[in-house]
C-alpha cells in the first residue's frame, strides 16, 4: 500500500541545508571537490559560459599553491606582515577560486527541454564554491582587522573578546558582501579551518572568537603565573588572593571582575586557592610547559597534537550522565564552570592514545560515553623518556590539591 502523504521538502531550506553541509567539508575534501568539477566533462561543456577567476584582493601563497596538501596539516592559509598592516596568503588555488558566469547564457542554456542534469549539478557546485570562498574570505579580512594585535603576536593577552554573532552583524552590514554571512554558517565554516600564524603557529580558527569569559581566562591565568616571579623578586610575599587578583585586574588592564568571579575562573583553569598554593606544589606548577587547551577531535589530533610520547589532561564537560558522577567529587574538585579534569594519561604516542579514547578503543567506556558530546579538550607536554613517572607525579599532585583523583582514572598509575 503507497503513501501520497509524503511532503516535500521546500527548495529554499533544501538549498540552506546542502550549503549548511557545503561549509562543513573538510579543506582536503574541499579542495579536492574543486579539482574533480574543473576536470569534469560537465564543466568544460560550460567554459563558453563560465570564466575561472580569483577572488578580488585573494593572494595564493606561491610556496604552498603547488604542495600536495599532507594529512597532518589542513590550513587554508597564513598571516603575514605587509608594511603596516597584515595579508592572508591562502595554501591553495581552490581556497580563492571564483567563478564568473554568464548569466544570461546561462538562463537561455537552463531553459532549454533537454538541459542536461549533468551540468545543472556542475553549476549548483560551482555556485557552493562561490558561496563558501567569498564568505572565507570576507571573513578572514574582517579578523585581519579586528584581532591584529594577537594575530602579530600570538600572545593569548592580545585577544579581542569577538563572538560570532557580532562578525556575522558586521558581515551582513558590508553591501559588497552577495552572501548571507549569518552566524550558523560562519560556525560551520569556523569549525573546519585553522590558519598559520606569522610565527608559524598553526591556530584554529575559532580561537579568534573568544568569548568575554575565555578572554577573562587568559588575563587571570597571566597574573596567577606572574605570581610566582613576583614572590622570588620579593614584590610579594604570599600567593595572591581572588579580591587581589581582582584589584590588579582593573588596575592594570581594566577588566572589572567580581573575586567570586575571579574564583570560578581560578577553578576552571585548575588553579588552587591561595592557602593551598603557599603550602605545596600545586597543579597550576605540575602542568606548567603544557600545551593549550584543545578541541578532543579528530581534525585537532591531526593538527595540533603530535605523534610524540607525552602526559596528558583530559577535560570534559559535567553534565552527562548525572547518575554515574559523586556529588563529593563534584563539590571538592569541580566548582562552577564548563570543564573540569576528568583523566590524567601518558603515552609513547599521544595522537594515537588520545584518538583511541575518542573512537572508545582504549578499554575505558566510562571515559568515552563522557567524550561522546564532542566538547572534551585536551593539554599535553612533550616528555622524551619517562612519561610513566611524569603521569605519577602530576597524578600525585592532582589528588593532593583536590583531594580525589580524576574522575575517570579507574587506577592511579
Amino acid at each position: 500500500m503507497q503513501h501520497h502523504n509524503n511532503k516535500k521538502i521546500d527548495a529554499g531550506l533544501l538549498g540552506k541545508i546542502v550549503l549548511a553541509r557545503f561549509l562543513e567539508l573538510p579543506l582536503r575534501a574541499f579542495d579536492r571537490l574543486v579539482t574533480q568539477v574543473e576536470s569534469s566533462t560537465g564543466f568544460a561543456a560550460l567554459r563558453p559560459w563560465v570564466t575561472v577567476g580569483q577572488l578580488e584582493g585573494a593572494q595564493v601563497a606561491h610556496h604552498a599553491a603547488g604542495t600536495p596538501q599532507t594529512q597532518a596539516s589542513p590550513v587554508l592559509g597564513e598571516v603575514r606582515e605587509a608594511g603596516r598592516g597584515l595579508m592572508f596568503l591562502y595554501h591553495r588555488n581552490s581556497y580563492a577560486r571564483e567563478y564568473r558566469f554568464d548569466e544570461d547564457g546561462v538562463n537561455l542554456l537552463m531553459s532549454c527541454p533537454d538541459f542536461p542534469a549533468e551540468l545543472a549539478g556542475v553549476l549548483r557546485r560551482l555556485r557552493l564554491i562561490n558561496t563558501r570562498n567569498r564568505l572565507t574570505h570576507a571573513l578572514m579580512q574582517a579578523v585581519l582587522a579586528l584581532q591584529s594585535a594577537y594575530l602579530r603576536s600570538g600572545q593569548a593577552l592580545m585577544l579581542l573578546p569577538l563572538t560570532q554573532a557580532e562578525i556575522s552583524a558586521r558581515l551582513r552590514s558590508e553591501s559588497n558582501l552577495s552572501v548571507v554571512a549569518d552566524p550558523g554558517r560562519i560556525s560551520r565554516l569556523v569549525r573546519v579551518l585553522s590558519i598559520a600564524l606569522p610565527n608559524g603557529e598553526s591556530v584554529p580558527l575559532g580561537r579568534l572568537f573568544p568569548k568575554p569569559r575565555q578572554v577573562h581566562c587568559h588575563f587571570v591565568d597571566y597574573v596567577i603565573k606572574r605570581e610566582k616571579v613576583w614572590m622570588l623578586q620579593g614584590m610579594l610575599w604570599k600567593p595572591l588572593t581572588d579580591e587581589a587578583i581582582a584589584t590588579i585586574l582593573e588596575r592594570e588592564y581594566g577588566i572589572n571582575l567580581l573575586r567570586r568571579t575571579v574564583a570560578n575562573i581560578r577553578h576552571d583553569l585548575a588553579i588552587p586557592d591561595c592557602r593551598s598554593r603557599s603550602q605545596r606544589m600545586n597543579y597550576l606548577a605540575a602542568t606548567e610547559g603544557f600545551s593549550a587547551l584543545v578541541p578532543l577531535t579528530p581534525q585537532a589530533l591531526r593538527t595540533a597534537v603530535p605523534s610524540q610520547p607525552g602526559v596528558y589532561e583530559i577535560r570534559a564537560t559535567l553534565g552527562s550522565p548525572m547518575s554515574e558522577i559523586k556529588e563529593e567529587w563534584l563539590e571538592k574538585s569541580a566548582p562552577p564552570g564548563s570543564h573540569s579534569v576528568v583523566y590524567i594519561g601518558s603515552t609513547k604516542d599521544l595522537r594515537k592514545r588520545l584518538g583511541d579514547h575518542l573512537r572508545g578503543s582504549s578499554d575505558n567506556v566510562l571515559l568515552y560515553n563522557h567524550l561522546a558530546d564532542g566538547t572534551a579538550r585536551v593539554r599535553f607536554r612533550l616528555v622524551s623518556e619517562g612519561w610513566r613517572w611524569a603521569e605519577r607525579d602530576l597524578y600525585r599532585v592532582f589528588c593532593e590539591t583536590f583531594g580525589t583523583p580524576p574522575l575517570y582514572n579507574r587506577m592511579s598509575p
